[in-house]
């Protein structure tokens, strides 16, 4: 099969088209013939290796101290089950499922195979296999943050890093909930902040929100380069600083900050299965109601996984970039 392989750590040029085995299902695992995936900045930090130094080394120490094995990255997909494990109940051949591979990764080839408990779901009817390949990441983990800031109706919810594959779907949803939602990009992605319910945007090429003197309910840090100590300020009594992309100082402050005062900071930290499926059906739920639409910036064929790198690298993509596999060829 034609997987996009990782050679060693550098710019996008190193991931290069190549021949390699088409993997055998596990008696607990299926086989997808993979027909979109996505390239996320976390795939883009993967590939380079510019992670902060707190997770360099053991990522190093995963895939290699000096360079990968090969490796096939991609962790977003949806495509078509093509063959089962003998273990296998909850999925049969034919079933068109998307899902999340974690740092299995290898969503960048023709195929994959993921265990049938792992994060896996039955693709919505309603939308395309390029639309649902963006949920995986962007639409669940901006359900699990959201889900941590109790956002209720009437509350003011500030999104910093809102114009990429978690923030437009923290934006949609937050307003699902019925709070009033400020998103803070770029200047480039502002007129789609708003096309997509942002009530109020800011350009944080021109405005720092922590200095405006607005205070709100909610500070969501999808990219984790605002100032935590203005963040802070800049929450209400009882407030949540929710941080998407955490350094491990912020980390020990958060904890350090939550056990003293009324305002909570909240990291990421690892889901259960049964989490994951519940976030999984709900977002179904959404998508299929009309209420919530995942945002593509662009596709592009396997071939082009290298260009759609570099892309990603200038901090332009909109929502999502797709990579789209070949749904006509099943050989």
């Amino acid at each position: 099969m034609k997987a996009m392989v990782l050679t060693k750590f550098g710019p996008p040029g190193v991931l290069q088209l190549q021949e390699v085995a088409k993997p055998t299902p596990k008696d607990n695992e299926v086989l997808i013939r993979i027909y979109a995936t996505t390239v996320t900045a976390g795939d883009c930090e993967l590939r380079s290796l510019k992670f902060p130094l707190a997770f360099r080394l053991p990522l190093r120490i995963y895939v290699g101290l000096i360079r990968p094995g090969p490796m096939i990255l991609g962790q977003e997909l949806a495509g078509e089950i093509e063959a089962v494990g003998k273990d296998v109940k909850r999925f049969r051949k034919g079933d068109q499922v998307f899902g999340w591979s974690g740092l299995r990764l290898g969503a960048y080839a023709e195929y994959t195979c993921l265990p049938e408990d792992g994060v896996l779901a039955i693709k919505p009817s309603t939308i395309t296999y390029e639309e649902v390949a963006a949920l995986a990441v962007g639409g669940l983990d901006a359900v699990y943050f959201l889900r941590k800031g109790h956002i209720q109706s009437g509350h003011k919810v500030l999104i910093n890093g809102a114009g990429g594959s978690i923030g437009t779907f923290a934006v949609q949803l937050v307003k699902y909930f019925g709070a009033e939602v400020t998103a803070v990009d770029s200047t480039g992605k502002l007129d789609l902040l708003r096309s997509i319910g942002a009530d109020q945007v800011i350009d944080y090429t021109q405005a720092d929100f922590t200095k405006s003197g607005e205070t709100y309910n909610v500070i969501f840090d999808v990219v984790g380069k605002s100032s935590f100590t203005h963040s802070v300020r800049s929450l209400t009594h009882h407030g949540r600083n929710l941080l998407g992309n955490s350094r491990l100082s912020q980390r020990v402050r958060g904890q350090w900050m939550s056990r003293r005062s009324s305002k909570k900071v909240i990291s990421w930290k690892a889901r259960t299965a049964s989490e994951y499926t519940e976030d999984f059906k709900f977002l179904n739920e959404l998508i299929e109601a009309g209420k919530v639409q995942s945002v593509i910036d662009r596709c592009s064929p396997l071939e082009q996984t290298a260009e759609a790198h570099r892309y990603v690298d200038t901090g332009q993509k909109k929502g999502n970039v797709v990579i789209t596999g070949d749904q006509n060829d099943n050989t």
